[in-house]
């Protein structure tokens, strides 16, 4: 009876195993860990250029990117890709000096756009279908924070519908509704011994929300880009199973707000063959203050999170060759947004370089494109990750040092008709 024991005080009448639960829809897109739970990689020639898109926006992903610069397509246009990333975080404890690593099988992430120009009509419509948030994140059931934290995932599909006008030659608006689903997991030791026992979460949630865009082009050399995406707010309701200790399921719900983000950019082109740009990109985490979790043995708990805004910069240049290829290179850096102090495993966020190379080329019926990038940050120490408001009963912390090596590799193709 003594486990058991253990049982009621560290899961019904603490809040710890919540903030293990926080980790669920927290967990990063590994990539970009500094913007929080985002994927920004959506197309393989904007991967390629580090992300730096909003003022060029020239194939059918500005749907996503910058949905006014669908008007710059002068027929119709269907694309289909797949991006894949490899995970890489190793940990190594404050405490004992004991390394654990996540599993880092590569994790493919699909995007799907379509881009329709009216023939008479300054208009053009366009739909994508992608995965702005998700991955998952795996450490295994013996670390030294199993009660923390073993592994999640999120699964985030956005279908976008948008319709772009062309004001002037030079100056398009756009924008469009955007339908998300959204499913999370999350599981964690119930006590430290490995793989004794479990907790488990699964829930689901539909929201609504909508993208826009700006492209304005006042001369040949120079575009200017700016894209901005609603904040929304998913409800998970599903069930949580404590196994062994409680037979059953438990209705489980919590709530997560996805913050509102604004992408700027530059463009200059100083030459047909040249494109060069620069983003800065702010996405408002400070919205993500905490995450209630109801409907739970004990009643109703609040998880912490004092997340703070952070931004990516981010440049690319593109270098047009002959025969219709061409060669990109890109880079960007995105900030921490997680404190030490509510620091989670399954919210590896540290400050993170990103660099990326692709080429691709341009045919009169077929485009396609393919790009390879990684991520790294050599170092990042956690202290004083076991706050007053989350206090672990095993003395378990998420403090030590972090270490990040991440890739994606990514393709897409692309039919004119």
């Amino acid at each position: 009876m003594k486990t058991k024991s253990l049982f009621v005080n560290a899961v019904v009448h603490r809040p710890v195993v919540w903030s293990c639960l926080a980790g669920l829809t927290l967990f990063q897109c590994l990539e970009a860990s500094a913007v929080g739970f985002r994927l920004p990689n959506q197309d393989p020639e904007a991967i390629a250029r580090g992300n730096a898109f909003a003022a060029t926006a020239d194939n059918p992903s500005a749907i996503y990117y910058n949905p006014a610069g669908i008007t710059q397509l002068p027929g119709d246009e269907f694309d289909a890709g797949i991006y894949a990333i490899s995970s890489g975080v190793k940990y190594t404890s404050a405490a004992t000096g004991a390394t654990f690593k996540t599993k880092s099988d590569f994790q493919p992430v699909p995007q799907f756009y379509y881009v329709h120009p009216m023939t008479n009509l300054p208009l053009s419509f366009g739909m994508g279908v992608y995965v702005p948030y998700g991955l998952s994140l795996d450490w295994g059931n013996n670390t030294s924070f199993r009660t923390l934290a073993e592994k999640g995932s999120l699964t985030y599909v956005t279908v976008n519908p948008v319709a772009a006008w062309q004001i002037l030659p030079s100056l398009s608006i756009g924008g469009g509704p955007t339908i998300n689903y959204s499913k999370a997991t999350f599981e964690r030791g119930v006590t430290p011994t490995p793989g004794t026992d479990k907790f488990r979460f699964v829930g689901d949630d539909v929201a609504f929300g909508f993208n826009a865009g700006i492209h304005w082009q006042p001369h040949e050399m120079v575009a200017f880009g700016i894209n901005y995406r609603y904040g929304t707010s998913l409800n998970y309701g599903g069930h949580s199973v404590i196994d062994p200790y409680v037979p059953g399921a438990t209705p489980t719900t919590a709530k997560v707000e996805f913050p509102q983000f604004v992408v700027a950019g530059i463009s200059f082109r100083p030459t047909e063959n040249w494109n060069i740009e620069f983003d800065v990109d702010w996405t408002d985490w400070a919205i993500d203050k905490q995450i209630v979790f109801k409907g739970v043995p004990g009643g109703d708990q609040t998880f912490l999170l004092n997340y703070r805004s952070s931004f990516m910069y981010e440049f690319g240049v593109t270098r047009k060759l002959p025969q219709s290829y061409f060669v990109s290179v890109g880079y960007f850096f995105s900030e921490n947004s997680s404190p030490d102090a509510n620091f989670n495993p399954l919210i590896p966020d540290s400050d993170l370089h990103l660099g990326s190379i692709g080429f691709g080329h341009k045919g009169r019926r077929w485009d396609w494109a393919a790009a390879y990038h990684f991520g790294f940050n050599p170092r990042r120490t956690v202290t004083g990750s076991q706050s007053s408001t989350t206090p672990n009963p095993f003395g378990e912390t998420a403090d030590g040092i972090y270490r990040f090596f991440n890739q994606g590799i990514t393709a897409s193709i692309t039919l004119k008709f």
